[in-house]
């Protein structure tokens, strides 16, 4: 069951990526681990938080942590890929 949710969500970030002009990261391992972290978090807390960063319990300030986070598309400006290194230009 896991597998199937981890391979649902990869096709989900894929066709964002895609619409948003941006790419998931090659490299599928570092894709796996990272949509393995966003599904134990779901499942922990409720949300997709990026596993990359904290949660706060402050849920105006963790909303802004849930994957796609606010800050990637900055991040991915400025880095080339956001800070997991989920997404990638």
């Amino acid at each position: 069951m896991e597998e199937n949710n981890k391979e649902k969500l990869i096709k989900e970030y894929v066709e964002y990526a895609k619409s948003n002009g941006i790419q998931l990261n090659p490299d599928a391992r570092v894709v796996e681990g990272i949509v393995g972290g966003l599904l134990k978090n779901e499942e922990k807390y409720g949300k997709r938080y990026c596993p990359c960063r904290r949660v706060s319990g402050n849920q105006e300030e963790d909303l802004k942590k849930i994957c796609p986070c606010y800050y990637h598309k900055g991040e991915i400006e400025k880095d080339g890929r956001c800070f997991c290194g989920l997404f990638v230009k």
